[in-house]
């Protein structure tokens, strides 16, 4: 997964021609530290000036209009049109709009994009714990899946069969840690989550989770088996990749990257 020239990592999977997508890193930005130097994010404290000359250097970069979301940790998911203004509370959204730029940004949750064989839609996913574990079994990627797929004409299993799915870079399996009861809230909805999860030996109550391989199983149990990108291996993790990622638990006050995705014009 090595960065492109100007910083951005391009996922390695068979989206269909006519759609895009594409990570961005630290790099390639105007921001001092400790934001440097492509922060996206304009609520982390960074100069404003600064994040709307790398939010324009991202556009021309991309050649489409991102949309920038103000993501809660929720499973709100919006749909865009040329109107949707930046800033709309969700933490997905979707569209079949051509140039426009389903976008999440992070700095430790997991980024989810989303396309089908026939390039009918995009989607884009922001899943921490909390939205990816929701409420009831339903997280931010069922709540996803359910709208993109009034985007896509067909059955619901063909559709899900013809969805592909692309992980961006997370907090690593070895060093998220979390409690029992984020074990237990995953676990309530899929017993099989308890793979995912690692005793700390260190402290007890606490555990090594595998954040990426958690998606992954909600996207199966959506029929989603063609799954790209994040393997929990060391290469994907935030935290432990400095250089490279921006990352929430290793700094606090630091920038967001993010994961985009969209249909040619």
């Amino acid at each position: 997964m090595p960065p492109s020239e100007q910083g951005f990592v391009t996922p390695d999977w068979p989206a269909p021609a006519g759609v895009h997508a594409i990570c961005t890193s630290r790099a390639g930005g105007v921001s001092a530290a400790p934001y440097d130097s492509f922060n996206l994010g304009d609520h982390v404290g960074d100069d404003p000036a600064h994040v709307a000359s790398n939010r324009s250097i991202f556009a021309r970069a991309i050649g489409a209009q991102p949309f920038f979301l103000n993501q809660v940790h929720g499973t709100q998911v919006l749909t865009l049109d040329a109107t949707t203004p930046n800033g709309t509370v969700a933490d997905a959204c979707l569209t079949d709009r051509p140039g426009l730029a389903c976008t999440v940004m992070v700095a430790d949750c997991l980024p989810v994009l989303l396309t089908n064989r026939q390039g009918r839609a995009v989607a884009a996913a922001h899943a921490g714990w909390r939205g990816l574990v929701g409420q009831g079994g339903v997280g931010i990627l069922e709540a996803t899946h359910q709208r993109f797929l009034a985007l896509v004409p067909g059955g619901q299993a063909r559709q899900a069969a013809d969805t592909l799915a692309w992980l961006g870079p997370c907090i690593g399996p070895q060093a998220f840690e979390v409690g029992d009861e984020v074990r237990a809230a995953f676990i309530a909805s899929d017993a099989s989550a308890a793979s995912c999860f690692k005793p700390q030996a260190l402290t007890p109550g606490k555990w090594l989770a595998d954040l990426a391989a958690l998606a992954r199983l909600r996207l199966r149990a959506l029929g989603i088996d063609q799954v790209y990108g994040n393997d929990g291996s060391a290469a994907w993790c935030t935290v432990g990749n400095a250089s490279q990622f921006f990352s929430y638990r290793r700094d606090r006050v630091t920038g967001r990257f993010c994961a985009s995705i969209w249909l040619e014009r």
